[in-house]
């Protein structure tokens, strides 16, 4: 018997289609019959098939693979993904700050850099961007920043005026600021940039022995960037160029690889450090904290759904596994609860349902009920039980991932340290780190951003910014937007 269901196009319910090109009607000429479920079930399913976009990171793309560890971390952390031969699946996703989903990929923007780790002890989520830092250190001004970053309320376009307000009113941001105004403002791929985890996170070994650690993936592609000139031609050539690449290079059979190193801090180091560890802002110096190599990340399988594999896939840094833990980082502390939060309110509250985002190992959860429900609840439904139901196991999974604090309850930063200054760092990347190429390229991308609608007195704030960061680089900075405003 033939099986003529091989290949037949289908309801979602299973049953094959009369016909894909024709809507039943009352004779040819007649009008169309509301029974006609195909018809109404394609219609209601595309006017329904866009998610919100997510807040930031709206544009993006990504793909699957595997990490291996190819060291020996054992003496800093017992998560068993993150010892020397555990190979683990994973997926990551690459996405720019302040674009929505159609915006170019090429816009100068930080790249965030999203990893999540099919563990066998559970996933284990990493939210980071291609900057070792970002623009500010408290998660009360972070919703502030974005907006700052986004559309205006009255004519929906995007404002250099508003950015450099919020920046100039807030100089924790010039770190990242001179990061973002350099050459790797503007990755020429997705391929050739490294991704740091940027926050600091905690390691837990066997013996309960914790350390604070910071993550930086090395693109072994090499870094490679973009001028201004070439990304702005690059925007009317091809909005999704690194999303492009990205598919095209996998297709090809070309792999992207990055190295894996930490930064490894003693727990009690971090009392007397000159700087405060824990603030997003700020780098720990490698001549203090050298890198220890861990292992290879590799991209070798492309989406074959992009919406329900790529779109929906959810990162955040509350998947946590043991052996890991997060820090007193401010940022960090809000995102563990602010990421699950934005994946309920875009995705629905079994976000976690969606393959993309489940675990492979078994759920043992009494969480129950919602919409999109997959997976069934057996009784009993609550705890504690006599039931048989699944249980806390403290003794073989103990709270050891925390840490000590004290004092009154206060709105205030963090304690000012020896070398905590907000231009410090700054200064030393833009002088030091960078050299005379650099530096020009630097004060012509921000001359060209400043000439882009900035006005009186954000300039005159803008002009001080970065005679702050560096005195030189600022007058060259001023200068060159006066001659251009002078000239026109």
């Amino acid at each position: 018997m033939t099986d003529h269901r091989h290949n037949t196009e289908t309801t979602t319910a299973g049953e094959p289609y009369p016909s894909d090109e024709h809507s039943l009607t009352v004779g040819n000429d007649g009008p169309i019959v509301m029974h006609d479920h195909f018809l109404m079930e394609q219609m209601a399913a595309f006017n329904r098939e866009m998610i919100p976009d997510r807040q930031p990171h709206a544009k993006g793309g990504g793909a699957f693979g595997h990490f291996e560890v190819t060291e020996d971390l054992s003496q800093y952390t017992k998560a068993a993904f993150l010892q020397r031969g555990a190979k683990t699946e994973m997926v990551a996703r690459f996405s720019t700050v302040a674009g929505e989903s159609g915006s170019p990929d090429t816009w100068r923007d930080p790249r965030g850099f999203a990893l999540k780790f099919y563990t066998d002890e559970g996933n284990f989520d990493m939210v980071g961007n291609n900057t070792p830092v970002f623009f500010v250190r408290d998660p009360m001004k972070f919703q502030h920043f974005i907006h700052s970053q986004k559309r205006r309320a009255d004519n929906g376009l995007r404002d250099h005026d508003m950015q450099w307000d919020f920046w100039t009113e807030s100089p924790e941001s010039a770190h990242q600021v001179a990061w973002l105004m350099g050459d790797r403002g503007i990755p020429a791929t997705w391929r050739h940039m490294n991704g740091y985890s940027s926050h600091t996170y905690m390691w837990v070994n066997a013996k309960g022995e914790r350390y604070w650690v910071k993550y930086h993936f090395k693109t072994d592609q090499g870094i490679k960037c973009l001028t201004q000139e070439q990304a702005d031609r690059m925007c009317g050539v091809d909005n999704d160029y690194h999303r492009r690449d990205l598919f095209n290079a996998i297709d090809r059979g070309e792999y992207p690889t990055w190295t894996l190193y930490v930064q490894v801090m003693p727990y009690e180091d971090a009392r007397t450090y000159r700087i405060s560890p824990f603030d997003l802002t700020k780098v720990w110096p490698h001549e203090d904290y050298p890198l220890h190599k861990v292992g290879t990340m590799t991209l070798d399988r492309n989406p074959t759904d992009f919406h329900s594999e790529i779109d929906q896939a959810a990162f955040e840094p509350n998947n946590m596994v043991p052996g890991t833990g997060v820090s007193p980082d401010k940022m960090l502390l809000a995102r563990v609860t602010s990421y699950a939060d934005a994946h309920r309110a875009r995705l629905g509250v079994n976000y976690k349902h969606i393959p993309v985002n489940e675990p492979k190992v078994p759920v043992h959860s009494y969480t129950k009920g919602g919409a999109m429900r997959i997976h069934k609840t057996a009784d009993p439904v609550y705890a504690p039980n006599t039931k048989g139901g699944p249980r806390a196991n403290p003794d073989a999974y103990p709270a050891d991932n925390v840490w000590e604090a004290n004092g009154s309850m206060v709105r205030e930063a963090y304690t000012l340290r020896e070398d905590d200054g907000d231009f410090n760092q700054a200064h030393d990347l833009v002088s030091k780190v960078m050299d005379d190429a650099e530096r020009d390229r630097l004060v012509s991308n921000v001359v060209g951003h400043l000439c882009g609608g900035v006005t009186e007195p954000v300039l005159e704030k803008a002009f001080q910014y970065w005679k702050n960061i560096d005195q030189r680089v600022g007058e060259r900075i001023e200068q060159g937007v006066r001659d251009h405003l002078n000239a026109r």
